[in-house]
């Protein structure tokens, strides 16, 4: 049983990809900017959720759960994805624009995030693998207590919007509350309150259980095993997405495309793929979240610990004398 994560002294490798893409490849640049086009599905999908949660209201519970489960997990996951556009400032030149658009898309989400996700999505690309400040990476108690077990990565998936929230508490230099904040919550709990009085509890509950469906235990939570895992290649700690469903997820597959270039809006990573092709024809990607979502449960060589963390910052103690769950290597990572 591994019980470690891998540690290396390598660089994280988008930075160094990034350059020589454009170096090779300047036309590239005309890829990056805005798409405000996406409020527009943002629009769509929140109304969406809405008019779900209207014909369900007093619908058996099977069939709340089955629509959710269905489609209602799909339309909240590519709600995510929205919040994700907005968080690198995609949408609109103007930061407040996007953050707005961003609060929208998440109300069927019933927990207000949005604001917060992009504090702790910023520092994941910019501290990708260092402990401290990537909240994208487990913690030590949470890799300790599920690490391999089947039983235990699938109550991990069920409950992961929770280990999330875990794993802020960690992280450093970020201001917990501000105006935005405070925007986001008031928002939310307005909408949430809304939902309620007009259509009644039921269709809440529905948007809650697509929630839960949209980043756990569903298909589409393999997402999550997807971007970072060591599912591959031991010595490749970013993966990208190229089936069907990107059709559904905005692109979102297209993760090491976005790393190496967070200004790419969503309707323009294939064109970046196409575009630097000898690049990223060259990593290991999936094909199926399906196949990776049972591959994840049942394969013991597939753990929380199997990923990679780093130190690029000399105040942040991550060595394997300071942190007995990490496993020094001096292999580069590509």
């Amino acid at each position: 049983m591994v019980n470690q994560f891998r540690f290396s002294n390598s660089p994280e490798p988008h930075r160094i990809r990034t350059a020589k893409i454009l170096k090779a490849h300047p036309e590239v640049k005309q890829l990056m900017g805005k798409n405000p086009l996406t409020l527009v599905a943002i629009l769509g999908l929140v109304g969406g959720m809405v008019a779900m949660g209207y014909f369900l209201k007093d619908s058996p519970w099977w069939m709340v759960v089955l629509v959710a489960y269905l489609v209602g997990a799909f339309f909240n996951h590519a709600l995510f994805v929205m919040i994700h556009e907005c968080s690198h400032q995609l949408l609109f030149k103007n930061k407040a624009l996007n953050r707005i658009a961003a609060i929208v898309a998440n109300m069927p989400h019933v927990f207000p995030s949005a604001i917060s996700f992009e504090r702790y999505h910023i520092k994941h690309h910019s501290f990708q693998g260092v402990h401290e400040l990537d909240a994208d990476l487990p913690d030590f108690w949470e890799a300790r207590l599920f690490n391999n077990s089947t039983i235990g990565k699938a109550f991990w998936l069920l409950l992961y919007p929770f280990f999330q929230v875990f794993r802020t508490f960690r992280l450093r230099e970020i201001k917990p509350v501000d105006g935005w904040i405070v925007t986001n919550w008031v928002a939310q709990v307005a909408f949430d309150i809304a939902i309620v009085y007009f259509f009644g509890p039921q269709a809440l509950v529905f948007m809650l259980i697509s929630f839960f469906f949209s980043v756990g235990l569903h298909p589409l939570g393999a997402r999550w095993i997807q971007e970072h895992y060591l599912t591959l290649d031991e010595n490749q700690e970013t993966y990208s997405y190229y089936g069907p469903l990107n059709t559904l997820a905005f692109n979102v597959g297209y993760h090491n495309e976005h790393h190496d270039f967070p200004s790419v809006p969503w309707n323009k990573l294939p064109q970046l793929k196409k575009a630097a092709a000898p690049y990223y024809d060259s990593l290991q990607a999936h094909q199926s979240w399906t196949k990776l979502f049972f591959r994840f449960l049942f394969d013991k060589n597939l753990s929380l610990y199997s990923r990679i963390t780093r130190n690029e910052r000399g105040k942040v103690a991550l060595t394997d004398e300071s942190k007995p769950d990490v496993e020094m290597v001096g292999e580069k990572v590509v």
